[in-house]
C-alpha cells in the first residue's frame, strides 16, 4: 500500500487519546486517529476523516503487562455497523482479551468516526458528488484506514478478527497489505472473489426459502398470523412511529430474524402480539409496531442501504442485484400467497418508504449503477497467501452463501476452515468463546 505510506510521511495521521476508563474486569481507552478521506489519490493535502476505536484490555493484566500484549484488531459486520460497545468482557472477547488488546474499530462513517448520515451526507454537494464522497467508504478504504492506525499505534503486524462483513475485509486486508497482518479470523464472512452479485442473491434467495419452511415448520400456528398481517397491510393502513409505512414488503423484513440461531425464535415473540381489537376492527398493536421500526429503519445505519450491494461490485454495476434477481423468485413477492420472509437483501423502494433513506434516493441510484467499482480482492495475491488464515463457515448461512464461501475459501492458500451446521450467521453471539478459540488454534496450527 505505497499511498498508505505515502500518506502516513505527509504527516496526515493523528492521534489523540480522549479518555481512559476502568470497570467491570476491563480497562478502555479511547482513541481518536485523523486519516485521509483518499487514501489512493494523488492530492499532497487530502481531505481527512476522524475514526475513532476503543481499546478493550483485561484488567487482569497489569498496566504493564498489558502494554506488551499484541493487538487484536475487531472488524465489525456491515457495512455501515459501528464497533460493538461491551459493557463487560464476554464471550469471544473474553476469550480473545486473555491473549490481546482488542480494538473494536468505527468503521468510517460509522459511531464517533466522522458520521455520515441523512443529514450530513446532502452536505456535500449534488448526488453525483455524494456519490463520489461515498467511493472512499468501502473495504479498500477501512483497510488503509487499519493500517495507518496500527503504525500510529506502534504495532507489529497484529491480528484480526472479520465478522460476516468485516470477514470481507479481511480478504481486502490479505489481498492489499497482508505485510501488515500476523494471522486472520473470520465468522460468517468469506464473500465471492468474482463474478456478479447475481449469483449471490441467488443463493441466498434459495437458503431463505428453507429457513422460512424451517420456520414454519417449528411454529405452524404463525403461517396464518403472517398471511393475516399481509391482507391487513393490503387494504389497511398502518404506520410506525417514525411516520413511514408499514407494507407487506416492509414486514417482509422480518426475516432478519431467521439468520440467527437464537434470534429466530424471537420472530414468534414478534407476531404473537400481533394484533388488538378495536371499535374499528383488528389493528396491529404498538408493541409490534415499535418492533417493526427497529427492523425496517436504517436511520441508525444508511451506510448499509446505500452500499450493500457495492460489496459484491467487483468491475461491474450492481444494479438493484436483489431486486432483479427477486423476479426469479416470484414466492418472496408481497403478493405472494403463502408470503414469506426475505433476508438480507436492498431494495430501491427502501428509499421511498424509509423515511430516513427519502433524502438519499438519488445517490443510491447512482451507486447501483455505477459501472466501475474497483476490485476489492487480489486473487493472485490471495493464491500466494502466507498469512495463517482460519474460517468458520456455517452450513446453513442464509446471509453468506456456504457454497460460495467454500469456493472463496479454496482460492486462498492455506486458508483453513471450520465448517459447522451447528451455527447460522451470528453464531458469536451464541458461542463466541468456543468459536474464537477453536479459529486461534487453527491458524496457529499453521504456524506451527
Amino acid at each position: 500500500m505505497a499511498d498508505v505510506q505515502l500518506a502516513a510521511a505527509r504527516g496526515q495521521v493523528r492521534h489523540e487519546i480522549r479518555a481512559r476508563h476502568e470497570f467491570r474486569g476491563m480497562r478502555t481507552v479511547e482513541h481518536f486517529f485523523t486519516l485521509p478521506l483518499d487514501h489512493f489519490g494523488p492530492d499532497p493535502d487530502p481531505e481527512t476523516i476522524t475514526v475513532f476505536a476503543r481499546e478493550y484490555v483485561s484488567a487482569s493484566h497489569s498496566g504493564e503487562d498489558a502494554a506488551k500484549l499484541p493487538w487484536l484488531l475487531f472488524l465489525q459486520g456491515g457495512p455501515g455497523g459501528r464497533g460493538n460497545r461491551f459493557g463487560s468482557l464476554g464471550g469471544w472477547s473474553k476469550a480473545a482479551a486473555k491473549d490481546f488488546r482488542i480494538l473494536m474499530l468505527d468503521q468510517r462513517g460509522t459511531g464517533l468516526s466522522t458520521p455520515l448520515d441523512r443529514n450530513t451526507l446532502p452536505q456535500r454537494g449534488t448526488a453525483e458528488e455524494q456519490a463520489a464522497y461515498l467511493e472512499h467508504f468501502r473495504a479498500d478504504s477501512i483497510v488503509a484506514d487499519a493500517e495507518l492506525i496500527r503504525e500510529a499505534l506502534g504495532s507489529p503486524p497484529w491480528s484480526i478478527y472479520g465478522q460476516s462483513y468485516g470477514g470481507f475485509c479481511a480478504l481486502t486486508y490479505l489481498s492489499f497489505a497482508p505485510e501488515g497482518l500476523r494471522e486472520a479470523f473470520i465468522t460468517g464472512g468469506l464473500p465471492p472473489l468474482t463474478g456478479p452479485a447475481d449469483d449471490v442473491y441467488r443463493a441466498t434467495y434459495q437458503r431463505v426459502a428453507a429457513r422460512n419452511a424451517e420456520y414454519f415448520g417449528w411454529y405452524p400456528e404463525d403461517r396464518a398470523t403472517v398471511d393475516r398481517i399481509a391482507r391487513h397491510l393490503r387494504t389497511t393502513p398502518e404506520y410506525l412511529p417514525d411516520g413511514g409505512p408499514l407494507t407487506v414488503e416492509r414486514f417482509q423484513m422480518a426475516g432478519a430474524f431467521l439468520g440467527g440461531n437464537t434470534r429466530v425464535d424471537s420472530l414468534h415473540y414478534l407476531l404473537e402480539d400481533a394484533f388488538t381489537g378495536t371499535t374499528g376492527g383488528s389493528r396491529l398493536t404498538d408493541s409490534f409496531l415499535d418492533q417493526m421500526q427497529g427492523i425496517v429503519s436504517r436511520r441508525s445505519n444508511p451506510l448499509y442501504a446505500l452500499m450493500h450491494e457495492s460489496i459484491y461490485g467487483q468491475g461491474e454495476a450492481t444494479d438493484w442485484s436483489a431486486w432483479r434477481v427477486l423476479r426469479e423468485y416470484p414466492e418472496f413477492g408481497p403478493d405472494a400467497d403463502p408470503l414469506l420472509f426475505t433476508g438480507e437483501m436492498v431494495y430501491p423502494w427502501y428509499f421511498d418508504q424509509d423515511p430516513a433513506l427519502q433524502p438519499l434516493r438519488e445517490v443510491a441510484g447512482l451507486l447501483a449503477t455505477k459501472p466501475d467499482w474497483k476490485p476489492l480482492y487480489d486473487v493472485h495475491q490471495l493464491a500466494a497467501n502466507i498469512v495463517p488464515v482460519a474460517a468458520a463457515v456455517y452450513s446453513d448461512d442464509i446471509y453468506v452463501d456456504r457454497n460460495l464461501s467454500l469456493e472463496s475459501a479454496a482460492a486462498v492458500r492455506g486458508l483453513q476452515v471450520w465448517e459447522t451446521p451447528d451455527f447460522h450467521h451470528d453464531g458469536i453471539a451464541d458461542d463466541g468463546e468456543g468459536i474464537f478459540t477453536r479459529l486461534l488454534g487453527l491458524a496457529r496450527s499453521v504456524r506451527s
